[in-house]
């Protein structure tokens, strides 16, 4: 699959006025089979209901998230993506990314039901390792996503490599 659309902005076009807030915001819209997208994981700092069928779901700086997008008509899927990143601070770059303002780095992007539904998988697979999808090691949705869209299987996120990653990011700090 190919990279998403979208336009990398160094933080000196990323300004945001200063009445911006800084959480990065989610528009996300549920019409029931029709045009689903939905928060798989993440932590929400706020969540505003516009109308029955809209929500606007914000996440602070450093927050990881993956937010799935779903579309189809009477004959089935005709669109269907997942991507899982981290929201950015104000002034920092971003790749921007449709309904997530001002945008997101991006970790994993797939499009295509049997992809997305590996991702949702993986994602299953890390909460059974009893690791939070939100502290897992961007580096690994960054080869779950790098292998996907090559057609290759990707390795399992383990306890182990989590405490490893945990124990590296220390060293980081």
């Amino acid at each position: 699959m190919s990279e998403p659309t979208a336009q990398r902005h160094s933080s000196s076009h990323a300004i945001r006025s200063a009445t911006a807030s800084a959480l990065t915001e989610v528009e996300v819209t549920w019409i029931e089979k029709r045009y689903e997208q939905w928060i798989r994981f993440g932590r929400i700092a706020a969540d505003t209901i516009i109308n029955r069928r809209t929500r606007v779901i914000a996440f602070r700086p450093g927050a990881v998230f993956a937010f799935v997008r779903w579309t189809s008509n009477d004959y089935g899927t005709i669109h269907s993506c997942i991507d899982i990143v981290t929201a950015v601070a104000p002034g920092e770059a971003y790749t921007t990314l449709p309904f997530v303002r001002p945008g997101a780095d991006i970790l994993l992007h797939i499009e295509g039901w049997p992809k997305v539904a590996q991702v949702l998988q993986a994602i299953d697979a890390v909460e059974s390792a009893g690791v939070d999808p939100c502290d897992a090691s961007p580096d690994h949705w960054r080869h779950v996503g790098n292998r996907l869209n090559a057609g290759m299987p990707f390795r399992a996120y383990t306890a182990e490599r989590h405490a490893a990653w945990v124990r590296r990011k220390a060293l980081e700090a």
